[in-house]
């Protein structure tokens, strides 16, 4: 299966500092990086790239939860993975019902790693590219077993938003951006495998939990508000 090319694994490598799979996942003296430090740089190209792609919050939850589970089940070493990244992009737009073209991600990959570069021609390199993708997803389809649908923490986390919104004096909330940090949470969350550890309503419930605390809002409640959503969740 042909890797990602080589000027992209050589922008990789250097967004990476030494992360990645082959070049890219090497640090000084050629020992491997740590690999959190990899799947967090990874995760945010599948972010800034699915944003480009024009993708939804959901399909781009989706992105990531497939590449974090993915490399559940193999190495760093055993694929590249960036090409394993943008092979969860198209998985996802097709599980998410927001279909793309393998030439779309392509194209912005390539932008991605070689801003001031020229598009890519259509060559034989091209389309060795776009069949890696398409092959990559089969294989990692068989990986997966094919369990690539996920539940989400956004419903949670919308429907919380909403009920203290309600539930709050109305200055106290419109004071504070406790929403849009919130959801600033959820999302950089999928940084890591935090999606694949815990259930969609319990990390709703952390972001929420986390944001009220950082600008310092009570929720009047003869008991912890969260008790009220999720009556399984503990929080110290």
């Amino acid at each position: 299966m042909p890797l990602v090319p080589a000027t992209w694994e050589a922008e990789a490598g250097k967004s990476l500092e030494g992360g990645g799979a082959g070049p890219a996942a090497r640090g000084p003296e050629g020992q491997p990086a740590p690999e959190a430090r990899v799947h967090f740089r990874v995760a945010r190209f599948i972010m800034e790239a699915s944003v480009k792609l024009g993708m939804r919050s959901i399909p781009i939850a989706t992105a990531c939860t497939i590449y974090h589970k993915f490399f559940c089940e193999t190495s760093l070493d055993a694929c590249d993975p960036y090409l394993i990244a943008m092979s969860s992009i198209y998985l996802a737009g097709k599980e998410e019902e927001q279909h793309l073209q393998t030439r779309d991600i392509i194209n912005v990959s390539n932008r991605y790693f070689n801003p001031s570069g020229e598009p890519l021609e259509l060559d034989s390199r091209f389309w060795e590219l776009q069949d890696s993708i398409v092959q990559c997803q089969l294989l990692m389809l068989r990986v997966l077993r094919f369990q690539v649908s996920f539940q989400h923490p956004h419903k949670y986390l919308l429907r919380y938003l909403l009920s203290l919104k309600n539930w709050l004096n109305r200055h106290s909330w419109q004071r504070t951006p406790v929403a849009v940090t919130a959801w600033a949470v959820l999302r950089d969350s999928y940084h890591g495998g935090l999606c694949l550890r815990f259930q969609a309503q319990h990390i709703a419930v952390a972001v929420l939990y986390l944001a009220l605390q950082v600008y310092g809002v009570e929720v009047p409640a003869e008991k912890p508000w969260w008790q009220i959503y999720t009556t399984d969740t503990e929080i110290p």
